[in-house]
């Protein structure tokens, strides 16, 4: 074969899979709502931390300084949260019964593991209200997770899929200490999006009347 055709094929295997790799990593897991409303609720979330930070675009620096005040409890939820992202937390809360919510009852998902353990399931107490936690076993962190370019950040999923029981301000902390290479990829910045600021918004709606 001569040396300019293998040139010329080596130069098109290199293109192709330099266009699948983008592709692949290109995906907006966000799309696996076809509503729409994953994408306003990320956009809101957003819109919420730059303004409240003022850090222009520095997106590391913004992210960090959310994850460290979540995980000191020190953030001020007074001033942080715009009215529209605490009606899509509103939202959210209603469609937790959906059988394809990202948000669901506690007990239903320790009865998961459960049932697959044979142990004693868990159920809340009369009267109590259900506590709502993030589904790690749902479409949309597992498209994260799948596509994400960190180990960190997959192993921090793989254990909340067996235990999803666990504060946010844990999960804030594991994740502050991500790479800045791995930590401003946008699985990560979605997933900070949905479980840690939305669950707690989801908590405490109640008390923006």
């Amino acid at each position: 074969m001569p040396q300019m055709i293998r040139s010329r094929i080596a130069i098109i295997a290199f293109l192709f899979f330099t266009v699948i790799s983008h592709a692949q990593s290109g995906i907006n897991c966000l799309t696996v709502d076809s509503s729409g409303l994953y994408s306003k609720a990320f956009n809101s979330f957003e819109k919420d931390l730059f303004e409240h930070y003022n850090f222009g675009n520095d997106s590391i620096k913004t992210y960090r300084t959310f994850l460290a005040e979540v995980a000191s409890l020190s953030l001020d939820l007074r001033k942080l949260p715009s009215d529209n992202s605490i009606q899509l937390a509103r939202t959210f809360k209603k469609k937790s019964s959906d059988p394809n919510s990202i948000w669901v009852k506690l007990s239903e998902y320790e009865n998961q593991e459960a049932t697959k353990k044979t142990s004693p399931s868990t159920t809340p107490n009369q009267g109590e209200e259900e506590i709502l936690i993030f589904n790690y076993r749902g479409g949309l962190i597992q498209c994260l997770k799948n596509n994400s370019n960190s180990d960190d950040f997959q192993n921090i999923i793989s254990t909340l899929e067996q235990d999803g029981n666990v504060s946010t301000s844990l999960i804030a902390q594991r994740i502050y200490y991500i790479p800045d290479d791995r930590f401003k990829a946008d699985e990560i910045k979605k997933f900070i999006a949905f479980d840690i600021y939305y669950s707690i918004l989801m908590v405490i709606e109640k008390a923006f009347g």
